[in-house]
């Protein structure tokens, strides 16, 4: 359930106006996106409009350059999706407006995901941060429903996504950020109704190995931890429950034929 809004960042200023180390900044942003992480220095040089010499002078290396990219990617990718949380979709790409701004910062998002490493999972735990709002407006209002392991769903939820663009990325590997979001909105048409259906019918025809599973082999989140520490579950708390009935109370009857 991750959403990406491309609505015009208030703060987005013209690069007239930004420092010259801004203007690296953006330009190799620019730049790691439409050619990975192994952009050249003279690459980004050109795109900024300034000397490879400029770019050592304030930032002594690629790895110091980048690490103050991925920085700037996370605080934009906030600032664009600030409105977000009060129109949970369930599809990624949904709520893509137009492929301009938010394109570089959804391409750098994912190939930072794609380089792996310590950057990877920063983008990650972003990612999961953002969603798990979402996911808990949706449980409150009733639109979702509650999940025994709401952590490990939303886990799920967002490695799938993340997953989906992977491979549609690595299958167009030559497209223009603004391109790729392009083509994404388009194929994203015929990925609507079964993502629709998946999260609303589900697609096992009854729940036994589901039931199976919880019975025999699932343990509840804090389960390993109380084991260890020999706690017993506290009567009083207020700690909200989630049983099978609460989970199923609004799940629709079965036809005898189905």
């Amino acid at each position: 359930m991750l959403v990406v809004r491309t609505a015009e960042p208030s703060d987005l200023r013209p690069s007239s106006d930004l420092t010259a180390r801004a203007r690296i900044r953006d330009a190799a942003i620019e730049c790691f996106a439409e050619q990975g992480f192994g952009a050249s220095f003279r690459t980004i040089a050109q795109r900024a409009g300034v000397s490879p010499g400029l770019i050592t002078h304030h930032f002594a290396s690629k790895e110091l350059l980048r690490a103050e990219c991925d920085t700037e990617v996370l605080r934009r990718y906030r600032t664009i999706k600030t409105d977000s949380v009060d129109a949970p979709s369930a599809h990624l790409l949904g709520n893509l407006a137009t492929p301009g701004v938010a394109a570089p910062i959804l391409v750098y998002l994912i190939r930072a995901i794609q380089a792996g490493g310590a950057p990877a999972r920063h983008f990650l735990e972003q990612l999961m941060d953002d969603a798990r709002t979402v996911m808990a407006r949706g449980v409150a209002s009733g639109l979702v429903r509650p999940s025994r392991d709401e952590e490990a769903r939303l886990r799920y939820l967002t490695y799938q996504s993340m997953g989906a663009l992977l491979v549609q990325f690595l299958t167009a590997p030559d497209q223009s950020p603004e391109a790729f979001v392009a083509s994404m909105r388009t194929a994203g048409r015929d990925t609507i109704l079964p993502t629709l259906e998946l999260f609303t019918e589900g697609v096992l025809a009854d729940r036994q190995l589901l039931d199976d599973y919880v019975q025999y082999m699932w343990q509840p989140p804090d389960a390993s931890s109380d084991a260890t520490s020999g706690a017993t579950p506290d009567a009083t708390s207020d700690a909200v429950q989630v049983t099978d009935a609460d989970l199923d109370a609004d799940r629709p009857a079965r036809s005898a034929t189905a």
